[in-house]
């Protein structure tokens, strides 16, 4: 066990112990046709706010190695984010119906997903379904998306604030 010396020295974002949270990227869902290869393209660009961002934790019991264990994905996106009305609606700044997902994956994915910190609390799970029953699922696209979620989420785990905006300005380790 570390002390609390050692863990005051390096922060709570260095922390030893607790669950690995981690920040993903992929591509935003669209219709299929133009639209879609739109999304698909942006994504392989990097154009940064074209891309829909997730939270994964890696349970402190799984498996050492990072890309063969099973990790947990939570993230805030439209109920039915292929339909074209609620695209079109979103993207003129309208409010949407949105939902919060949680998922399993059997390992982390290879490309854009970083590294953001240990959990700073002792029941991970339990506090993201509480973080996640209080989150407002109205959805507004600049306003209150799945950055918003992101952010908020990690801060609630790591205690590190805006980590989209550091991620951003670290381009070297965009496609670690």
């Amino acid at each position: 066990m570390e002390s609390l010396a050692a863990m005051k020295s390096t922060g709570p974002y260095y922390r030893r112990i607790g669950d690995e949270v981690y920040v993903s990227a992929v591509a935003l869902r669209a219709t299929k046709g133009p639209a879609q290869l739109i999304m698909s393209s942006a994504y392989s660009l990097n154009l940064w706010d074209l891309q829909h961002f997730m939270v994964l934790v890696k349970p402190y019991s799984s498996n050492p190695d990072p890309h063969l264990s099973q990790v947990l994905v939570f993230d805030f996106q439209p109920e039915d984010p292929e339909n074209i009305f609620v695209g079109l609606s979103a993207l003129s700044g309208g409010s949407i119906k949105g939902s919060v997902f949680r998922r399993k994956l059997r390992r982390l994915p290879n490309r854009k997903c970083w590294f953001v910190g240990h959990s700073i609390v002792d029941t991970t799970e339990d506090v993201i379904n509480n973080f996640n029953k209080n989150w407002e699922t109205e959805l507004k696209i600049g306003h209150h998306d799945c950055r918003h979620y992101t952010n908020e989420l990690v801060k609630c785990l790591t205690g590190e604030e805006n980590v989209l905006d550091r991620l951003r300005t670290e381009p070297l380790q965009q496609d670690s």
